[in-house]
């Protein structure tokens, strides 16, 4: 999963280095928090954080296929 939130935030900047995901256990899901550089925070949020919607949808999708649950959270 944290692979997969890489791979699309990655996609999506012009900073590729700077994108960083961390992932955090927790009893039955996982939290990934996704950081990238300042100058490209609006295009991984999108308009009306349309982008930042699919990319939740996308997580939690590919996490129950898993039988898991995932949240994404974006920090600035």
């Amino acid at each position: 999963m944290r692979d997969l939130v890489l791979w699309l935030a990655r996609e999506l900047v012009e900073n590729k280095d700077a994108v960083k995901v961390d992932a955090l256990e927790r009893d039955r899901s996982s939290v990934y928090e996704l950081t990238v550089a300042p100058d490209d925070l609006g295009r991984v949020i999108g308009r009306g954080g349309k982008t930042a919607k699919a990319l939740r949808t996308v997580l939690d999708f590919a996490a129950r296929r898993d039988g898991k649950r995932a949240v994404l959270d974006i920090l600035d």
